[in-house]
Parts: C-alpha cells; sequence; structure tokens
C-alpha cells in the first residue's frame, strides 16, 4: 500500500512545525495590495499585511491557485502511486477548492478533494485529524468520513470590529455602515454552512464576549472539547484576551491556540476581526 499525502492552502493555522513533521503540502493563494502581487504566508507575513492594509488607497484582492499549480503537485505526489487527500478553505469564500477540483480532473493521481467549509483553525482541527488517522493505518475513506464527522462537530464564529472593508469590497453600503458605527455594532456572523451568515448584531466587546460564550456553553454542554483557536487581525487586548479569560473561567484548563488572521482573510474581515473555532464530542 502506498502513503497517503496532504495538501491545504494558505488559510489553514497550522504551525510551520507541524506543516514541515508531517510533510503537508500548502499551495499558496495570492494577495495583491498597492499594485504588488504577494503569496500569502511566503512573501507576505500576517502582522505586515495589517500596517499595508491600513495604509492602502484600494482594498487589497486576493486570488485563489491556478488548477495548474495543483496539478503539478497531484502528479508529483502520486507518480509512484500514493494517495493525496486535498483539504481546502470553504469553497463558500474561495474557489480554491474549485480549482483543487479541477486539477484533480485532469492529473491521473488518485486525488481526494474536501471542501471543509471552514477556514483557519477550523481548518487545521481537520487535518490534524486527518494526519492522526493516516499514522494510525487509517484509509482515505476512514480518514474522509472522520474529518466529516468532526465537521459536525465544529464551530466558527467570526466578529467584525468595522465595515470598512465589507464597504471597500461592495459587500455591503456605506449607509449601513455608518449606521452600525454610529450604533457601535460589533457584527457576529458563522460559517455553519460554509458561507458567513450574520448571527447577532451586539453593541459592545462585552456583548460581544456574552453571545460567543452564551453559543459556546451551549454548545459543548455534556461533550469533551477537544480543541479551541482562536484567529485575530490586531485584536489582542480587545476580544481576544477578554474571550479567553471566560473560557478559562469555566474550567477549561487546555491550551487555547491563538494565530494572527491569514491576509487572504484580514482582505475580507478587515483590522480588528477575530474568529472563534472549537469543536467537541
Amino acid at each position: 500500500m502506498g502513503q497517503i499525502h496532504f495538501v491545504t492552502d494558505s488559510t489553514c493555522d497550522l504551525t510551520n512545525e507541524e506543516i514541515k513533521q508531517h510533510g503537508i503540502h500548502i499551495v499558496p493563494l495570492t494577495v495583491q495590495i498597492n499594485g504588488e502581487t504577494y503569496k500569502d504566508r511566503i512573501d507576505l507575513q500576517p502582522e505586515t499585511f495589517i500596517d499595508l492594509m491600513k495604509n492602502a488607497d484600494e482594498l487589497p484582492k486576493s486570488s485563489q491557485p491556478a488548477p495548474g499549480v495543483f496539478k503539478e503537485i497531484y502528479d508529483e505526489l502520486g507518480k509512484d502511486g500514493d494517495q493525496i487527500i486535498s483539504i481546502h478553505m470553504t469553497g463558500g469564500l474561495s474557489g480554491t477548492v474549485q480549482s483543487a477540483r479541477q486539477a484533480s480532473e485532469m492529473s491521473d493521481s488518485d486525488v481526494t478533494v474536501i471542501d471543509s467549509r471552514y477556514i483557519a483553525f477550523a481548518l487545521a482541527f481537520q487535518l490534524r485529524e486527518a494526519v492522526r488517522l493516516r499514522d494510525a493505518g487509517a484509509t482515505v475513506e476512514e480518514i474522509v468520513a472522520a474529518i466529516n464527522q468532526l465537521r459536525e462537530n465544529s464551530r466558527l464564529f467570526v466578529v467584525l470590529n468595522t465595515l470598512d472593508n465589507m464597504v471597500k469590497g461592495g459587500r455591503i453600503g456605506k449607509g449601513k455602515a455608518a449606521v452600525s458605527s454610529l450604533l457601535n455594532i460589533k457584527p457576529v456572523a458563522h460559517l455553519d454552512t460554509g458561507e458567513v451568515t450574520i448571527c447577532a448584531k451586539p453593541r459592545s466587546y462585552k456583548q460581544v464576549i456574552k453571545f460567543l460564550m452564551s453559543e459556546f456553553e451551549k454548545d459543548t454542554a455534556g461533550k469533551t472539547v477537544k480543541s479551541i483557536g482562536i484567529s485575530h487581525a490586531n485584536a489582542i487586548e480587545t476580544l481576544v484576551n477578554p474571550l479567553i479569560e471566560q473560557i478559562k473561567a469555566t474550567g477549561y484548563d487546555k491550551e487555547i491556540e491563538i494565530a494572527y488572521t491569514s491576509p487572504v482573510i484580514s482582505t475580507h474581515t478587515g483590522e480588528g476581526a477575530i474568529g472563534f473555532m472549537y469543536y467537541a464530542e
């Protein structure tokens, strides 16, 4: 039996150590800003991007990898008969997974493409489980079934601190943004269906934390919380630390992972946003 290889994209929040240790292949999206094009997390790091975005005249644009980029990787990894599982950010926000599917149809390699329906740590949760099962001797079919189950047990909330990027991107009118700003609304959305859906409109950071904790406690009641991750776009003091404090107050004593949001995601959310992700069984 051949090996099973994993391919994903640059929106996952795996650490560099994990990527190297488990031989995971990352295909970066690209970001165009100030007339320059950068490979996400390769030529452009999250912390640097926030400063660039704040000073940019226009909203940065992100692009998914071309099918040919995926095909080249698939051809190489599968040339000796090895199998490939390619897990990517939600198709509701990017054409990346569709690009991967097109490449899988062009390649002679045995490729299974999965839409994670999530991003960031919620994508990393699936990759970690896939690696664990592969190393335990699971088949591709068993890994896919387990990922599908993990996805059903996951939640991801996005909190926006500003609607500026939504206005620049044409996703919301300036009038609505102005009203939200006056009311100090911090929209909260979820990705339960793979697309961003507004589910609450709290008017302060305190109310944001209260809503997130209410959802967290309801979702995890009677279950074992397997993992928690928080991605942020420069929001440590306003949202990340207060949220961690409340989570620990529930008695949760495991690690809560924190990462800076990928430039691709920050392009859409703007500065000050966070993604709150967890799964429980």
